[in-house]
């Protein structure tokens, strides 16, 4: 057999060792980088599992806030290729500065509801929650509309949070969406001179001054409910309350979501494209609504056992992009109001 000459067999090793770096190298660029308003024990099982599932690595940058102007500031050069938000209002804001790109598939159609999604199918609600009205224990459950919350056999019974934060925006801009700023205004002005207190805290608080007889009446985003009922301390608070789904008799109880959208600039877009998919799965739901207490955005899949027993309910079916467009009217509104003072 002829020798390979000492030169020429380093040569061929050097070329082998060039390719198992390539290879490496291939297998290392195999990730999606993702900005996170949801926090890390929410969304890590997720992308454990999607790692495992696919060998795409998923690197996470968590941020309570500033997620839109970090975008803008990073531009072409952003490494982010998928953006989880909580709340529409969020999802919108990095739609109209032009953050997001398009992006579609049968996978992602097929199984978010239309009314969850962009028309242009720049972002898609992975859950859903509801604004759900609660209500002391020794009023029972109440057949409830937010109309209602104007009502002035309510004067002096009712506790919320900030008008001006995004859930309660959100709401002021269904009825916005609903009856027109006129009306709505009418409306705020009366749910406003019904407070019990000065608007406070947040929506835990709420259910915690209906127990210490506050209030009897209270807003709350539902997903709050099941996280106190597992808390040792709180479940004493949603003892005292009644969850109730409002506007069951007309348009349905305002939904509020968290989402997901792909970044103008993504570096990885198959991947980026994988996750999303991955998210929609049956699996990837199930988990990641029930670790939150919220409601699968696929309608093929249940919600926990916990979030079941509190009964079905009609969502409002206009489109949260619809409800979003209100969304400044909202904030005006609240300030002729004044609400909050």
């Amino acid at each position: 057999m002829r020798k390979i000459p000492f030169i020429k067999k380093n040569i061929l090793l050097i070329f082998a060792s060039l390719s198992l770096i390539s290879s490496s190298l291939v297998q290392a660029s195999e990730e999606v980088n993702v900005y996170s308003y949801r926090q890390a024990f929410l969304v890590e099982p997720l992308f454990n599992k999607f790692t495992e599932e696919t060998g795409i690595k998923v690197n996470v940058i968590f941020a309570k806030k500033g997620m839109a102007e970090r975008l803008a500031r990073e531009g072409k050069h952003s490494p982010a290729d998928i953006l989880l938000t909580t709340g529409i209002s969020r999802l919108v804001e990095l739609h109209d500065r032009d953050l997001l790109q398009a992006y579609s598939s049968k996978t992602l159609l097929d199984n978010i509801p239309s009314q969850y999604r962009a028309k242009d199918n720049s972002w898609y609600a992975l859950t859903t929650r509801v604004r759900n009205i609660y209500s002391a224990k020794h009023l029972g459950a109440i057949n409830i509309n937010y109309e209602d919350l104007a009502d002035s056999k309510y004067k002096g019974k009712i506790c919320t949070r900030s008008g001006k934060h995004a859930y309660n925006i959100a709401l002021v801009a269904s009825m916005i969406a609903a009856h027109g700023e006129d009306e709505a205004l009418i409306w705020l002005k009366k749910f406003k001179a019904n407070l019990a207190r000065k608007p406070q805290g947040n929506d835990r608080g709420q259910v915690q001054a209906i127990h210490q007889k506050l209030c009897d009446i209270s807003l709350g985003n539902s997903y709050y409910f099941g996280k106190m009922l597992t808390n040792e301390k709180q479940k004493i608070w949603t003892d005292a309350v009644y969850i109730n789904f409002p506007n069951q008799d007309n348009r349905g109880a305002h939904v509020n979501i968290s989402g997901m959208a792909m970044a103008k600039f993504a570096p990885n877009v198959e991947n980026a494209q994988a996750l999303m998919e991955f998210l929609v799965s049956k699996d990837a739901q199930k988990l990641y609504a029930e670790t939150n207490m919220e409601y699968p955005v696929r309608s093929d899949v249940m919600p926990s056992e916990l979030i079941a027993s509190w009964g079905k309910f009609k969502a409002d079916s206009l489109p949260l992009e619809t409800i979003a467009k209100h969304r400044k009217e909202a904030l005006k509104l609240l300030d002729q109001a004044k609400f909050d003072l």
